[in-house]
């Protein structure tokens, strides 16, 4: 979880599941908005966040557009098949 807080009325707030939203030119979390009606900031104590892909062209089982795509690359002769 992420600790933000409110830079103007020093309220915080801690949030596990933060939404990523553009807003007045900057991006912020959208849960991470306070009373005063601005949005809070945090400080990372960690490395980059661990996102989960979810669409399923990305899905690691039988990627048939990566299989289509080689076929059109390489035709059907494999990379590693030598000429006929």
């Amino acid at each position: 979880m992420t600790l933000y807080t409110c830079e103007c009325c020093k309220e915080s707030k801690e949030i596990s599941k933060a939404t990523i939203i553009y807003n007045d030119g900057k991006w912020v979390c959208k849960q991470a908005q306070c009373s005063c009606g601005k949005y809070m900031t945090s400080k990372p104590k960690e490395g980059m966040p661990s996102l989960k892909r979810t669409e399923p062209t990305l899905s690691k089982k039988g990627d048939k557009l990566w299989d289509s795509a080689k076929e059109k690359l390489c035709g059907e002769r494999g990379v590693n098949e030598p000429f006929k």
